[in-house]
């Protein structure tokens, strides 16, 4: 089961929109993803490139998958002191693997992309602010 987390929801004013959409792992679903064979975690890498080959009109910038969240270094600015830690700045049960920024009429086209992902159980959606 995929949910969807909408942070904003903006009026567009007819112009396109770019958001970014945050594909997030559960624990509950890298051991599923363990569990698989080679060969159904190869059936499973192709729904997400097919998922990607189907919306690339829509995609403005593919996005990479990130390495794991023990890979992370995390810098906290504190009266301008910098401590640096290994790993993700919060311990949790949800972890950010991947990213791409899309560029749609509106949140509700985001929302119909968003509805066919193949992938991860979370993935998040938040507008791209304008500089």
């Amino acid at each position: 089961m995929t949910r969807i987390v909408i942070r904003l929801k903006l009026s567009t004013g007819g112009k396109r929109v770019k958001y970014v959409l945050m594909f997030i792992e559960t624990e509950e679903y890298l051991k599923e993803l363990d569990a698989m064979t080679p060969g159904e975690r190869e059936q499973a890498y192709q729904r997400v490139y097919q998922w990607f080959d189907d919306h690339r009109d829509k995609i403005s910038d593919r996005g990479n998958k990130l390495q794991g969240a023990e890979t992370a270094t995390t810098v906290r600015l504190d009266g301008g002191v910098a401590m640096t830690t290994d790993g993700p700045f919060i311990e949790g049960k949800e972890v950010v693997s991947g990213f791409t920024e899309i560029d749609v009429a509106d949140l509700d086209e985001a929302l119909r992309m968003v509805k066919t992902w193949p992938a991860c159980p979370v993935v998040e959606i938040r507008p791209v602010a304008e500089m």
